[in-house]
């Protein structure tokens, strides 16, 4: 399975903001409100949500605010990217084997896919790469692909039962499947 269904497209013609933190807004548009790596949702916590620089400011201070050097990110991932950079080179992201590939090319949707319980799997030498260091691995992203997968299910159900077509035994199970995405959610922010 694909590890996102829309790969994210930067507006082209941005107004230049003299603070990148300006761009948020745009940025969450542009991303579909999902991190730029993980693909996680951002709902309903946007707040924990960053401003990646691809090119690390450290690499190329010039870019900092480059709407087209900027992406939104969760905090786990932009942790985790920080300021690596392989290459050492500004113009190369990647070296084939190491390195970074800008999560709005199509190229980025080739490093990664899903399981069917939604874990995220490497497919190519430098998705691996970017895996380990991304920490794509934790349970975090398993867990919030399978909430919003449950989360729709809900709202479907929620749908028949307001247009009447849901059979009264199934109303117990909506507010059964609304208590364990509830728990769920919980466990995300206690952990």
């Amino acid at each position: 399975m694909k590890l996102r269904e829309k790969t994210p497209v930067r507006t082209n013609e941005v107004e230049h903001q003299a603070d990148y933190h300006a761009y948020r807004e745009q940025l969450k548009v542009d991303f579909n409100c999902r991190c730029g790596y993980c693909d996680d949702k951002d709902v309903p916590r946007s707040a924990s949500f960053e401003i990646d620089h691809f090119i690390p400011q450290k690499i190329d201070n010039t870019k900092e605010t480059d709407y087209n050097n900027l992406v939104y990110a969760c905090k786990s991932c932009n942790n985790a990217k920080r300021a690596k950079w392989p290459t050492g080179d500004k113009t190369r992201p990647n070296d084939g084997k190491k390195g970074w590939i800008d999560p709005c090319s199509e190229a980025y949707d080739a490093q990664f896919e899903r399981s069917d319980d939604g874990r995220i799997l490497p497919k190519t030498e430098l998705g691996s790469w970017m895996y380990e260091n991304l920490k794509l691995w934790k349970k975090q992203h398993e867990i919030l692909w399978n909430y919003e997968k449950l989360e729709k299910h809900i709202n479907e159900l929620v749908a028949l039962l307001e247009a009447n077509k849901l059979p009264a035994e199934q109303k117990d199970n909506l507010i059964l499947l609304y208590q364990k995405q509830c728990r769920i959610l919980n466990s995300l922010y206690e952990a």
